[in-house]
This record gives structure tokens, C-alpha cells and sequence, in this order.
């Protein structure tokens, strides 16, 4: 049977654990209430309960045409960046790359430099390409930015796979590509399926880098930034709500995902 001096530091851990979700989650549910009900003179007014500010931003052409591109960057440079994250970690790990270290340098360093060093970059690398700003830059730009993420949890999962796993394919007479179909692939995929969600959780909240890369286009972390310079309004909490829910349901995906492969079966 346990002591008071064995459960209180049970007690002082699990008070302390709580306290900090409050402090990290209270700006949240804060935005919730703040888009359903009003405030007047500091007082909720629990009688004007409602949804009208959703509906007011569902109808509101701009931010469903920011949240359009948002939608198109993150699928297309998520797509993009995956694909190469596949090859150049099938490259650098299996094929033995000349020149690894520098190489990966190049994939790590948009991600771990800061975001404006990166964005400005991008932003001179474009105008000497002539490349106009708008979509296509942008999708480059994150492309550029989640590589990083992709590439090292593919490269994580190729290096725990036995390399007899692949001899033996080659044993029993298949060529590189039904050795890459049958074997890695299925291998992979956890991996590849866990890096393209984190990377579309990067990209859907990536502000600065879009900021330099953008041009006229919009997206919606660019278009909440652009409706916070006139104040805050109900509209803003609740388009603050939406980003937030998507952004967790994507985090939850993630820590799912990672989870060991027994676990996430039990779940």
C-alpha cells in the first residue's frame, strides 16, 4: 500500500502536468468561446449563442479563396517533397552518395535556418529565375521547407530495415523496381504516410516563408494575419478555432502514426 510520501510526488507531477495544458490550451478554448457568444463592457452574453460568425466566414469569398490556395500549396509541395524525400533516401542509404554529408546539408538547412533567412532566399533565388511570386513560388517554397521532415523519417525507417531483406530479393531473381514495389515500399509506407502528414501540418501553418514568396496570392495564415492588423473580431476567433482544430486532428494523426507498430495496433 502506498505512503502520503510515495503520492505526493504523484500528486506534485500530475498538479504541475495540468496546470501546463491549462496554460498551453486556455488561449484556445478562449477563441472557441469568443466566436459563439458576444462580449459587451467585459460581460459574455450567453444569450447570443451561436454559430453566425462560422457561417459569416464560410460566405466571405476571400478567406475561402485563401483557404483554397492553402489547400492546394500544402497538398501539391507535400506531394512534391515526399516524392523526393523517397528517392534521395533511397539514394544517400541504399546506393551510397557521393558527396552524403553535403547533400543532406543542402535538404537540412531551409528547414533549420530561420524561417525569414529562408524566405528571403527564396525570394532572390525566384526573381533571379524570373520566376513571378504566386502559387507556383509558394509551392516551391514549402516543397523547399518540409523536405527536410519527409526525408529524415523515410531515411530513419530505410536504416532499421536488414539489408538481407533486399539480398534476398535479389536471390530469388527480382530486379531493383520489384525489389523497391514488393519489399521497401511496403516497408515504407508508415514512414512515407507519417512524414506527409507532419509535413502538411508545417505547410498549413507556414506563414513568414509565404510572406516573401506569395505575391498577390493569399493564403489563410497570410489572410488571418492581414484581418488581425484591424482588430480582433468574431470572425477571427473563429477562423483561429478552425486553423487550430485542423492543426491538432493533424497532430493527433502524427503522434498516432509514430507510435511503435504494436501500440497503434492495440489502440
Amino acid at each position: 500500500m502506498r505512503t502520503l510520501g510515495d503520492r505526493l510526488p504523484l500528486w506534485i507531477t500530475g498538479t504541475v502536468t495540468g496546470l501546463v495544458f491549462i496554460l498551453l490550451y486556455s488561449p484556445v478554448f478562449i477563441s472557441l468561446l469568443f466566436s459563439i457568444v458576444e462580449i459587451r463592457q467585459g460581460k459574455i452574453l450567453w444569450e447570443t449563442l451561436s454559430f453566425k460568425h462560422y457561417v459569416t466566414l464560410w460566405s466571405n469569398p476571400s478567406v475561402m479563396a485563401a483557404l483554397s490556395n492553402t489547400a492546394i500549396v500544402a497538398l501539391i509541395s507535400v506531394a512534391v517533397a515526399t516524392v523526393l524525400a523517397l528517392v534521395l533516401a533511397l539514394y544517400t542509404e541504399w546506393e551510397g552518395a557521393l558527396g552524403r554529408r553535403a547533400l543532406e546539408l543542402v535538404i537540412y538547412l531551409p528547414f533549420l535556418l530561420p524561417p525569414i533567412v529562408t524566405g528571403l532566399a527564396l525570394l532572390v533565388a525566384s526573381a533571379e529565375l524570373g520566376l513571378n511570386r504566386g502559387l507556383v513560388t509558394i509551392v516551391l517554397g514549402h516543397a523547399v521547407f518540409v523536405l527536410a521532415v519527409a526525408y529524415r523519417l523515410v531515411l530513419t525507417r530505410l536504416q532499421a530495415l536488414p539489408h538481407s531483406l533486399v539480398e534476398a530479393s535479389f536471390d530469388l531473381g527480382a530486379g531493383r523496381l520489384q525489389t523497391l514495389r514488393y519489399v521497401l515500399l511496403p516497408h515504407l509506407a508508415s514512414a512515407v504516410m507519417t512524414g506527409a502528414v507532419l509535413a502538411l501540418t508545417l505547410s498549413f501553418d507556414e506563414t513568414l516563408i509565404s510572406t516573401f514568396v506569395a505575391g498577390d496570392q493569399m493564403t489563410l495564415p497570410l489572410r488571418l494575419w492581414a484581418m488581425m492588423r484591424v482588430g480582433f473580431t468574431p470572425e477571427i476567433n473563429a477562423l483561429v478555432t478552425l486553423v487550430l482544430l485542423v492543426s491538432i486532428i493533424l497532430a493527433i494523426i502524427v503522434a498516432w502514426r509514430m507510435q511503435p507498430k504494436g501500440q497503434a495496433e492495440e489502440g
